[in-house]
């Protein structure tokens, strides 16, 4: 046994983070609500386990953590496409959609100031 050996973190079944199902019914029930939903699975990182990002027709958007099959799954559940979002990225509708919020918050901001 090496001096070391004890303090060395042993990966245990429990530290491996599971798809929470709270997460899948979410989407489902936020995708319910709208139309033309689409989904973007985002690759696990560093920071980050993997996560889908379902955007509906007007680019508004929602992401949780999910499993990549999980993701797959839940979109052949409701006949809603899934694309990998290292191959064809975003689309410009989530851009814009964020443009807009941007601009209202900073004109929430500036009628707060006068």
């Amino acid at each position: 046994m090496g001096l070391f050996n004890g303090l060395r973190r042993r990966r245990r079944a429990s530290d491996v983070r599971r798809q929470d199902p709270k997460n899948t019914a979410y989407l489902a029930d936020w995708a319910a609500q709208r139309h033309g939903v689409e989904a973007f699975v985002e690759p696990k990182t560093t920071v980050t386990e993997t996560t889908v990002v379902l955007i509906a027709h007007d680019g508004e958007w929602t992401r949780r953590r999910i499993t990549e099959s999980g993701a797959r799954q839940l979109g052949k559940r409701l006949g809603v496409p899934v694309y990998d979002v290292r191959k064809i990225g975003y689309p410009q509708r989530m851009r814009a959609y964020n443009a807009r919020l941007a601009k209202k918050r900073q004109t929430s901001r500036a009628d707060g100031q006068l």
